[in-house]
């Protein structure tokens, strides 16, 4: 049977956004894996922020896999971990994405430089312990969080070209995924028991948002955590402006920027090219609708601010009331830079992203235009600090 990998994907990245548990995620990601692409088993090795180390959490598989004692974890320095941070010469691969048996063949290439062979031979060996004939990493920017382990496919065949660019594509919304879980999850920790329904709630709405378009899954989470980051950057220099409950107002403004957009038709949302006319003008409308939503919800005074204008541009150019400079509020400001550097780097069905250069660059020409020069300065550091 063939499988439509595009359809599997968008499934698959539909129903992670709606997980908010990091186990019960990875446990989903690897049943789905078992059970379409038919391999013996799979296995996700999850980075321990509090430990350092990379842990083997989920194991599944009709053969199941039998890791010796001691090797169900691997620290920072092990050859696996070390050959994908490093990001050894990615084009001899497939996004970095190293299979047993390519590897046995660069092995034999006497053309390839010393240390990558060497690095690669010690990866290979710790693919034989796991059993494993593809090991996929999944970064979040430049932070391994993780590696998929795949067996032998029960049928013996090689995996296809079509089957590993689905895994990177996988890997890469499993990451977002992950990300978008401890962001929740630290959310949590910080509030009572008495905010838990109300930010419970607030998650629904942003998977919501989510779900609807097709090519920009993660975008809300992506969008929230780099808003929080250049808040942070700003904090540091004005501790008044950037305080606690500024942070939690922003986190939730980030999670609900593009709420308006649940009134958005699916085909304006998904269509495969540049809005016109009335499209444009019923996509525009998702900033005034976002905030109608949410207007009775008194605890979002603030965050309301970033929903209804983070459309607004320096130069008083944007939408929906023509706001300039100032006159902006601070959460709509940020949230607009964080925004836009998501939307141009993240591909889409009519162009490819821009790299991240580029779009910090583009950010830079639209100081004093489209966004306030502060907030530009501080993205700006976010990114020589490689932050971003």
């Amino acid at each position: 049977m063939t499988i439509d990998y595009k359809k599997e994907l968008e499934s698959a990245a539909k129903t992670m956004i709606l997980v908010h548990d990091t186990q019960v995620l990875i446990k989903l990601i690897v049943r789905m894996i078992v059970h379409k692409v038919k391999v013996n088993h799979a296995a996700i090795l999850l980075h321990d922020t509090e430990k350092d180390t990379y842990v083997l959490t989920v194991s599944r598989g009709a053969r199941g896999l039998k890791v010796p004692k001691g090797f169900a974890r691997m620290d920072k320095d092990n050859a696996l971990i070390q050959f994908f941070t490093q990001r050894l010469d990615e084009k001899l691969f497939n996004h970095g994405v190293v299979v047993y048996e390519e590897a046995q063949e660069l092995l034999k290439n006497d053309e390839i430089d010393a240390h990558l062979k060497q690095m690669l031979k010690d990866a290979s060996y710790q693919m034989e312990i796991f059993d494993s004939r593809v090991a996929i990493p999944s970064f979040f920017r430049d932070e391994l969080l993780g590696i998929l382990l795949l067996g032998q496919k029960e049928n013996n065949e090689v995996f296809g070209r079509d089957e590993l660019d689905f895994f990177v594509a996988l890997a890469s919304d499993v990451a977002m995924a992950i990300r978008n879980a401890q962001l929740f999850r630290d959310l949590e920790k910080e509030l009572d028991a008495k905010k838990r329904l109300f930010v419970h709630t607030t998650i629904a709405l942003a998977a919501a948002i989510d779900a609807k378009d097709h090519y920009t899954h993660g975008h809300t989470a992506r969008v929230t955590s780099l808003s929080l980051e250049i808040a942070k950057k700003l904090g540091e220099r004005n501790h008044d402006a950037i305080n606690e409950k500024f942070l939690e107002h922003l986190q939730f403004a980030g999670l609900l920027h593009d709420i308006g957009k649940i009134g958005v038709p699916e085909s304006i949302l998904n269509k495969n090219g540049t809005l016109v006319g009335d499209e444009k003008k019923k996509m525009q409308e998702h900033a005034l609708l976002g905030s109608a939503i949410l207007q009775p919800i008194k605890e979002l005074e603030t965050a309301i601010l970033g929903v209804k204008y983070h459309h607004e541009r320096y130069d008083g150019s944007g939408y929906p009331e023509g706001l300039k400079g100032d006159q902006i509020p601070l959460v709509a400001s940020i949230i607009s830079i964080a925004d836009s550097f998501d939307a141009m780097t993240t591909d889409r069905p009519y162009r490819k992203g821009l790299s991240r250069q580029e779009a910090v660059d583009e950010i830079r020409r639209q100081s004093g235009k489209q966004f306030n020069p502060v907030i530009v300065e501080a993205l700006v550091e976010l990114y020589q600090e490689n932050k971003i």
